[in-house]
């Protein structure tokens, strides 16, 4: 079987998104779709207006029928039995288990949803505009406060949450995604345009996605005041009062235990080795070699989500990119159109 139906249905679907995103760009969104956004966000205040419409804008410009064309060209639906899958949604930016969602719409399960607390709103408001469009979304895809009675699971979280989730869901066909990072690599050839739209992919989303990047490879003696005024463009973030509280309090962290620190009012440069790491904080470190580099990155690989940069040997995504990917992209390398395909 093709996906020919749900092609469609998607593209109509994209195309809804799309005239909600210009009545967004015209300030001509209905009171309700205002009140809606004002809720998330008021529930979970890193959904700033700003990031929700951009998560929308993603998915507006991803749902075309040439994306999906394209994507599901590579799979044959042989559905066999329908299954309840079991989808655990992070809750940390705008929209995060959407694609998971339409996985699940499109190799013709069920869906048992569990939204994360910090994401009441958002994720069920997205499906109720597809099932404006596809009635039959209203009953194949359930919302519940408990997990059970399910076929295989999908779930996304901490590495403290997924232990507890191997737990309970160990026995049932799985997909359990822990913390990720992505990096960044910044070579003697990057330019200073380049390193403006890494800026996007470090302060998007204040920062909280797994593809936010949080670590930056630098070349042995390469000038830190080039990302300072690259990454200038992001000021306006400390305005933020979370964002800020975040910035103060690391700050006073960092000066009291007397480490070594560069930042200018709104970010944190700090020297370190780890991949992770808080809210205004950027990693850094220098490296000799790109084969030296090239080891070390493949020694992480399994805690990195994304690499951006310019080198297509090494890295996934382009300056910029990060928060844009392909839809036919999987979080964690792991092909879930697939995996629901064979259950």
């Amino acid at each position: 079987m093709t996906f020919g139906t749900e092609i469609q249905i998607l593209t109509e679907f994209g195309n809804k998104l799309n005239k909600l995103v210009k009545d967004y760009q015209n300030q001509n969104l209905s009171s309700e779709v205002k009140e809606l956004i004002q809720k998330a966000s008021a529930i979970n205040p890193w959904f700033t207006s700003e990031n929700i419409w951009y998560g929308l804008s993603y998915w507006a410009s991803m749902l075309n029928e040439e994306n999906l064309e394209r994507w599901l060209d590579n799979y044959q639906k042989e559905l066999t039995s329908i299954k309840n899958v079991g989808i655990i949604t992070a809750g940390n930016i705008p929209f995060v288990g959407i694609h998971d969602l339409l996985c699940v719409y499109l190799s013709g399960h069920n869906a048992v949803l569990k939204t994360s607390s910090d994401d009441p709103v958002l994720t069920k408001w997205m499906i109720s505009m597809l099932a404006e469009i596809d009635r039959s979304v209203a009953e194949r895809f359930r919302f519940v406060e408990r997990i059970e009675s399910i076929d295989a699971v999908i779930a996304t979280g901490s590495n403290n949450s997924a232990r507890y989730f191997e737990y309970y869901f160990g026995k049932y066909p799985n997909i359990i995604r822990k913390n990720r990072n992505s990096i960044a690599i910044v070579t003697v050839d990057t330019t200073d345009d380049q390193l403006r739209r890494l800026a996007d992919d470090v302060f998007q989303y204040f920062g909280l996605g797994c593809r936010s990047v949080s670590k930056l490879y630098l070349p042995e003696g390469f000038d830190l005041q080039r990302i300072f005024g690259a990454f200038y463009d992001w000021r306006h973030i400390i305005q933020h009062h979370r964002y800020a509280s975040n910035y103060d309090y690391n700050r006073v962290v960092y000066l009291m235990s007397k480490e070594p620190i560069l930042e200018n009012g709104f970010f944190i440069l700090r020297q370190n080795q780890a991949l992770a790491t808080p809210v205004s904080v950027v990693h850094y470190e220098y490296y000799s070699s790109y084969d030296v580099l090239a080891s070390t990155i493949h020694q992480l690989r399994e805690q990195i989500q994304c690499i951006v940069g310019a080198e297509k040997s090494l890295c996934t995504d382009d300056y910029g990119r990060a928060q844009w990917p392909a839809i036919d992209s999987y979080a964690d390398g792991v092909d879930t159109m697939q995996f629901l395909l064979q259950l």
